[in-house]
């Protein structure tokens, strides 16, 4: 059943990010149409998973893997179940052998190649599923990769039927409506894929907005990184170390200038983020709605936001989600 009438309505959109490679969450966004009655779904950045989980085998038909620093000892009728649930976390798993294992761990560059084709390998499984579930569907479906996702996955999603990707483009909507995206971040402690210095990010951001031809209140920002400077990007203060300060409680901005003065600027209707899981809810920056749904990808939950536009240039209605 909807969760907003539809009487009178402009576009309505699901937007969900940082899934980070959890299968249940990819196959939820995908549903998310149907379930939220939305016309179009967004999948903000970091899409791929962070690392591989060794399967290894005992030689006796037994197997073992870590999650979480746990042990678990299994079976060969269990090994296909704790892939599943390997993958469900957002994590690789691969079968090896202790002898295999220490062999790609002696070698340079071995571990890192396979954990790059098993990111690459997820992706055309799920382009595949996106282009299978939603053929013969009117869904606009759109994903823009972020900071974490290396480059080369683009590629990939852009052979897709179904899939349409954002970055860096002002693209039609319904109703004369315009989303521009973009999943680049402000400089991290990691060194990830797709961060740069705040003026490089304010040009980029230029770049797409001269593009654009609707008028602000038609206008949505899809940028992965949060505005700076508001509730939307609150994260636990690190130490030089990357130690957590005070245990978490203590809090930092860690969001983008420029993301904020684009906003601040150009006052979209509506702006989605992500980037920073623990940071979910909304904000105001004039008459711009922001929204970061957060993340929980660990646990399989897919948190998003659906959003009901008016065709005259007004958020009628949004709500925070999880399911």
């Amino acid at each position: 059943m909807p969760i907003f009438s539809r009487r009178g309505s402009g576009p309505r959109i699901f937007f969900a990010t940082d899934i980070h490679g959890s299968e249940t969450c990819f196959r939820k966004f995908l549903n998310s149409a149907k379930f939220y009655d939305a016309d179009i779904i967004v999948l903000g950045g970091d899409m791929t998973g962070k690392a591989l989980v060794p399967i290894v085998g005992n030689g006796d038909g037994t197997s073992y893997c870590y999650l979480q620093d746990q042990r678990h000892e299994f079976g060969p009728d269990e090994i296909e179940r704790y892939e599943r649930i390997v993958r469900d976390r957002g994590l690789y798993p691969f079968r090896t052998t202790e002898a295999e294992l220490a062999e790609l761990q002696s070698t340079p560059g071995r571990l890192e190649a396979l954990d790059r084709q098993s990111i690459l390998d997820v992706v055309q499984q799920w382009v595949s599923l996106a282009d299978e579930r939603l053929d013969g569907t009117k869904i606009r479906a759109f994903v823009c990769p972020g900071n974490d996702d290396m480059v080369e996955i683009d590629q990939i999603l852009q052979s897709s039927k179904r899939l349409e990707v954002g970055e860096g483009r002002a693209i039609d909507l319904d109703d004369g409506f315009q989303i521009l995206s973009t999943g680049w971040a402000n400089r991290t402690p990691w060194n990830t894929d797709r961060e740069e210095d705040e003026e490089d990010m304010a040009r980029r951001i230029a770049a797409m907005v001269e593009q654009a031809t609707a008028p602000p209140e038609k206008l949505i920002f899809n940028f992965h990184c949060p505005p700076h400077g508001t509730a939307l990007d609150e994260a636990p203060e690190l130490t030089e170390d990357l130690g957590v300060v005070g245990g978490g409680r203590v809090l930092a901005h860690v969001g983008s200038t420029a993301v904020r003065e684009a906003i601040e600027a150009n006052q979209p209707i509506l702006s989605l983020h992500g980037h920073i899981h623990e940071a979910r809810g909304t904000a105001r920056l004039g008459r711009t709605l922001s929204i970061n749904p957060g993340s929980a990808y660990e646990t399989g939950d897919l948190q998003g936001a659906v959003v009901e536009l008016d065709t005259q240039g007004a958020v009628k209605r949004y709500r925070l989600t999880i399911g």
